[in-house]
């Protein structure tokens, strides 16, 4: 199965989403990651939705950690929302991301950037 990916922007400036489906694999790799090298530099917020991403090799982490560092050299972050058990199982054994970068659902991940932004204000 192929990666499709699906640009969603927000009504906030500096945030956009992906969102993904299919499997993250040496074929969908390359694919996220044109998608990441050509994301706007003034996005500071990059949220993959993985609700429906099934699949996640070596090659699919490796374009996580690309995107994680191209995001934090543009002081921003990559986040990870909706993401699938399995997926989460493979990033738990690699630690490949950190459990503070996932959440469950939109209102958690929004609930998240509401408090860094309150925090960032005081």
């Amino acid at each position: 199965m192929t990666l499709n990916v699906q640009f969603q922007p927000s009504n906030k400036l500096e945030k956009a989403y992906l969102i993904l489906d299919g499997e993250l694999d040496a074929v969908g790799a390359p694919v996220l990651e044109q998608w990441l090298n050509k994301s706007n530099v003034n996005i500071k917020t990059l949220v993959l939705n993985m609700q429906n991403l099934s699949f996640v090799s070596s090659a699919g982490l490796r374009v996580f950690a690309k995107g994680q560092k191209l995001m934090k050299q543009r002081n921003g972050q990559l986040l990870f929302v909706n993401v699938q058990p399995q997926v989460k199982k493979v990033f738990d054994i690699v630690k490949a991301v950190n459990v503070s970068e996932i959440f469950t659902s939109y209102d958690e991940l929004d609930a998240y950037l509401v408090s860094m932004q309150v925090d960032d204000n005081n």
